[in-house]
């Protein structure tokens, strides 16, 4: 066994953790010295959305696994639950050094990129420099600050689990089969399936690779051993996220993420037969040339949110105060974005100039077959990020590839490059230093520095050729375009000659060998600076103080004298938070802020209930405006409003004061006895007759999924709600005939029913909602929500976890022990 020394094997090491740790430090200094805490705003929807549960697990010690505080209700397992893979949760926190959360994420994302790269053989000091291009990309940062945290958590660990597949690829299997499972274990856990889809593409484009090596040398046998040692890690990572995976599995078939029942009638962006609509999954496209800023931050002027009339400098400021039309400067005022690219929202990902000029060498100097896998995978990575506009390929991809269509925001495909960018660069590094910088090589050097350098050169000569303005923008007034386009352009040539002078740095270095003439220590410390600086002073563009706040500050959450009203009541009700439609910011269907102390209507959440979402824009949002249109007119009735009180809304807010909050006494209430029945037998019927009838009297079955017997209508039969929790209702009914149920508790199969504690079906009627044939006389119903992906498939999951960490120690101290022959 190799003998271990503690200056060659240990210290390197130790310090990549304390400068790991010192830039994350550093970087978000507000968070440990100025007591504040991140700004996120995905995050604090999801406060909101799961206060409820959170409360409920408080008091009883379990997970409600439904809730009922968003989109009149949904699975619980899918906004907050706690899985059993705790163990797995105890090793990131771990490795994290009990950082918080969620900037844990970014110093994880450091070290499982230095590990990667020493398992391609990077010498460490130069896997730091790395591993900070990796965990500093301003895609990270952005992320971090939008409050993608598990995003940005998954994209930390995908390296981890790219240095395991490495290792079994290698001859360190059983090191490479622990690490892979717990890596795959740790990356699950984060919960972004969009991630592991990604990740699934350089994977695969690696196993390739290895397929033509393995033919080539006649060694398909161990190809096949490898394959099968890596399948197993990754079924045993599974396990840790069987329960979760069988949930989403379930879920998304109901979701807006699945098929729709809708189907009839559907042109090609409606919506396809199993997945989002090609107009919702291309939503953001990167235009042709915006993976430039990779390499030029400002190249379509930098993100959305920057307005160039806040600096008093900008041409645009100047323009709008020589106008001398106030008026006229505050309408302009909101078209004066420094972005001119093609997307409606959009920040620059960024990968560092350095980083683009050491990845362009690594296509020079590199191993042919990285070369062509890194290579591959980052071409990829681009032709995806373009969307619709690479319709050709991308649509294709969205039909024909398996799964492709269940994802958005095709722009997170540039993870793949900023993935393969820093490991290309430093593997070409490496073997240009093993082999010496001759004359020959540094012929290479010069063509690598006049693909990157010199075209950022010519980029700054050559501006003028570039609009700088939308097409949007054509019906702007002449004078203030001009001026806008002199603040983009001087943006664009500002970063261009910035860009040219970080490639030149590193150039300079590299060409003149200078890590031989000066001390090593002196060379890498140089190379992590410039590197940490570079990405640091962009990422602090669009990560600034604004992103903090007081601990202290709740603002967000401060309750309001309407929601103090409001719970007042003690009855089980809905409300509807029409105040998000007078610019507060977020539509009545897309805030989670009401659901914090309220059953809402709406909520916050990447996929849901694609029927309730469907009943929603169908039925909800044309009756919200035909009540906005009684209130103008002084009509303060909600007798015809059938879709607000099918769904028992009897709080309408539109403002924060008591006055500002409306009572609907119309409202159904908890449960009712259809008079009627309307039977349907396509989905598109029963949303049209669901929106059109009068759903107190009348019922909307599809008959073509649900059969249900005629009724003879009981003016005197009721039925009320006696006992509630998430997960159990339970009713009492009486009534003189055969009747049919509806419950103001929306349809999703997991549910079951008795009546009386006989087994009884559960039925969808009015497209969204719950119903039951209960016979004649009095009865007790019950409802009760036991899914088998959580109360079976977390029983899995727990097991599967601690395995998990049992293998990664044991391979851990297997590898110390004995040589595997790497």
């Amino acid at each position: 066994m190799k003998k271990i020394t503690f200056t060659a094997d240990v210290l390197p090491h130790m310090v990549a953790i304390a400068i790991f740790f010192i830039v994350t430090v550093f970087f978000f200094h507000p968070l440990f010295f100025e007591n504040k805490t991140l700004q996120q705003h995905d995050i604090q929807q999801f406060i909101g959305s799961s206060k409820a549960i959170e409360d409920y697990r408080n008091e009883t010690g379990e997970d409600p696994l439904w809730t009922n505080s968003m989109f009149s209700g949904m699975p619980a397992y899918l906004v907050s639950v706690q899985w059993g893979n705790k163990a797995i949760a105890y090793l990131k926190t771990i490795a994290a050094l009990f950082l918080p959360h969620p900037i844990a994420n970014i110093f994880t994302a450091f070290v499982c990129y230095y590990v990667l790269l020493l398992c391609f053989r990077i010498r460490p000091y130069l896997a730091m420099a790395g591993a900070i291009a990796f965990g500093l990309s301003s895609f990270m940062i952005i992320g971090l600050a939008a409050g993608h945290n598990g995003r940005i958590g998954a994209i930390a660990f995908m390296p981890l689990i790219m240095a395991g597949i490495h290792l079994v690829f290698t001859g360190r299997r059983i090191l490479g089969f622990g690490v892979t499972a717990a890596a795959m274990a740790l990356h699950l856990r984060e919960n972004h399936v969009q991630m592991t889809y990604y990740l699934f593409f350089i994977v695969l484009i690696y196993g390739l690779i290895h397929l033509i090596e393995a033919i080539k040398d006649k060694t398909i046998p161990v190809l096949i051993k490898n394959v099968g040692i890596l399948v197993v890690a990754v079924l045993l990572g599974l396990g840790t996220f069987f329960g979760q995976l069988w949930a989403l599995k379930e879920y998304s078939a109901y979701s807006t993420r699945g098929k729709s029942d809708l189907a009839r009638g559907m042109t090609e962006t409606d919506g396809d037969a199993a997945g989002m609509s090609k107009a919702h999954a291309f939503e953001f496209s990167n235009g042709i040339l915006e993976p430039f800023t990779l390499m030029i931050p400002n190249f379509y002027g930098g993100s959305s949110g920057n307005f160039l009339f806040t600096d008093r400098n900008s041409e645009v400021y100047q323009a709008l105060v020589r106008s001398g039309d106030q008026q006229t400067a505050n309408r302009l005022a909101n078209f004066t974005g420094a972005y001119w690219g093609e997307q409606r929202l959009a920040a620059p990902y960024y990968a560092g100039a350095i980083i683009v000029f050491l990845f362009a060498l690594g296509i020079a100097f590199a191993e042919r077959k990285y070369v062509w896998w890194l290579l591959s995978v980052s071409v990829l990575g681009i032709l995806l990020s373009w969307g619709s506009n690479f319709a050709g390929f991308n649509y294709l991809m969205f039909d024909y590839f398996p799964g492709y269509n269940n994802f958005r925001s095709v722009t997170f495909t540039l993870v793949i490059v900023l993935f393969a960018m820093p490991l290309l660069g430093l593997l070409g590094l490496e073997r240009l230093w093993a082999k010496g910088v001759t004359k020959q090589a540094q012929r290479k050097l010069l063509i690598v520095l006049g693909s990157t350098g010199g075209l950022c050169l010519l980029l700054w000569l050559f501006a003028g050729m570039f609009s700088f303005t939308r097409d949007a923008e054509a019906q702007l007034p002449a004078w203030f375009t001009d001026a806008l386009a002199e603040d983009r352009k001087a943006l664009f040539r500002a970063d261009t000659i910035r860009s040219f002078f970080f490639i030149l740095a590193a150039f300079i270095v590299i060409y003149f060998d200078v890590h031989k003439k000066m001390s090593a220590i002196g060379f890498y410390a140089f190379l992590i600076f410039m590197i940490t600086a570079d990405l640091a002073a962009v990422d602090k563009r669009y990560f600034t103080d604004e992103n903090y706040k007081r601990k202290r500050d709740n603002s967000f959450f401060a309750i309001t004298p309407a929601d103090q009203e409001i719970l007042k009541d003690k009855s089980y009700y809905r409300v509807f938070n029409l105040s998000y439609l007078t610019g507060r910011g977020d539509n009545p269907f897309a805030e989670a802020r009401t659901s914090y102390y309220h059953h809402s209507i709406g909520g916050y959440h990447g996929a849901k209930l694609r029927r309730y979402a469907e009943f929603y824009d169908s039925c909800i949002v044309v009756e919200t405006q035909q009540f906005v249109g009684q209130i103008q007119q002084g009509n303060m009735s909600f007798e015809n409003l059938s879709a607000f009180n099918m769904l028992n809304i009897k709080y309408i807010v539109i403002g924060p004061g008591q006055e500002d909050l409306m009572l609907n006494r119309s409202a159904y209430g908890n449960a009712w006895f259809a008079e009627e029945i309307v039977r349907t037998g396509d989905a598109v019927t029963e949303l049209n007759k669901t929106c059109s009838v009068d759903t107190r009297t009348t019922a909307v079955v599809d008959t073509s999924r649900f059969q249900v017997d005629s009724i003879t209508p009981d003016s005197t039969a009721n039925i009320k709600l006696v006992e509630l929790s998430p997960r159990h209702l339970t009713y009492e009914s009486q009534s003189s005939s055969d009747g049919l149920a509806i419950f103001s508790e929306i349809y999703y199969p997991g549910w079951e029913a008795t009546i009386d504690g006989k087994a009884a079906e559960v039925l969808r009627a009015d497209y969204v909602l719950r119903a039951l044939e209960i016979p004649a006389g009095n009865h007790t119903i019950e409802f009760t929500f036991e899914p088998r992906p959580y109360i079976v498939g977390n029983k899995i999951t727990s097991v599967s976890s601690w395995l998990v960490l049992l293998v990664l120690l044991g391979s851990i101290y297997w590898s110390f022990k004995k040589d595997e022959g790497s």
